[in-house]
C-alpha cells in the first residue's frame, strides 16, 4: 500500500486501489485496518521504522561521520529517485503534503521525524564525545541539518531533479553539517 500512497499522495490514494494492493475488498480493507488514516498511519509508521533502522545501522559503524552521512545522503537518493514517477519520501513528502488537513497523520509523521532527528542528534552527541566534532554547535544543530538536506533532496527528487545533482548536493552540504 505505501507504493500507492506514494504514486498517489494520500487524499488521491482510492480504496479501490488500496483494495487491489493490499489484495482485499473494502469491508475486509475496513476490517484489517480501519480507516484510510490508520492505513495510512500503519504505512507511514512501518516505512519510517524501516527507514531509521537502515540509517542507524550506518551512523553506529565507527567511521568517520562524515563518511557515514555520505552513506545515508547517498542510500536517501537512491530511493527517492528509485521509482520511475519518482515520489520521494512517505514522510517528508506524502505525509507532509496530508498533514495539514489530517492531525492524526501530523500527529504520526511528527513522532517519526523526532525518532529520527534523535537518531540523528545521537550520532552526533557520540561523535563530541570522542572529539570527532566540536560540541559547538550542538548535536541537536547538526541534526537538525542534517534531516533538513534529507528534506531538501526528498523534495528535490520529487520534483525530478537528476540523481547526480542530489549527490552533489548533498556532498557540498556535509561541510555545513560536519565542518562547522
Amino acid at each position: 500500500m505505501t507504493p500507492v500512497f506514494a504514486r498517489n499522495g494520500f487524499d488521491a490514494a482510492s480504496l479501490d486501489d488500496l483494495g487491489a494492493a493490499a489484495g482485499l475488498n473494502r469491508p475486509s480493507l475496513y476490517a484489517a485496518f480501519g480507516d484510510k488514516t490508520e492505513l495510512f498511519i500503519g504505512a507511514l509508521r512501518r516505512y519510517a521504522e524501516r527507514q531509521t533502522s537502515d540509517w542507524i545501522s550506518v551512523l553506529i559503524r565507527t567511521e568517520p561521520i562524515e563518511e557515514r552521512l555520505t552513506a545515508v545522503f547517498r542510500d536517501a537518493v537512491a530511493a527517492y529517485c528509485a521509482a520511475p514517477d519518482r515520489p520521494g519520501c512517505l514522510l517528508r513528502v506524502i505525509a507532509t503534503a496530508a498533514a495539514s488537513g489530517h492531525p492524526r497523520i501530523a500527529a504520526a509523521a511528527s513522532a517519526a521525524r523526532r525518532r529520527q532527528d534523535d537518531m540523528f542528534e545521537a550520532a552526533f552527541a557520540r561523535c563530541v564525545a570522542a572529539r570527532e566534532l566540536p560540541g559547538d554547535p550542538p548535536p541537536a544543530t547538526r541534526a537538525r541539518l542534517a534531516m533538513a538536506v534529507l528534506d531538501t533532496l526528498s523534495l528535490r527528487a520529487r520534483l525530478g531533479e537528476p540523481p547526480d545533482d542530489l549527490t552533489s548536493f548533498a556532498q557540498d552540504s556535509l561541510a555545513l553539517v560536519c565542518r562547522i
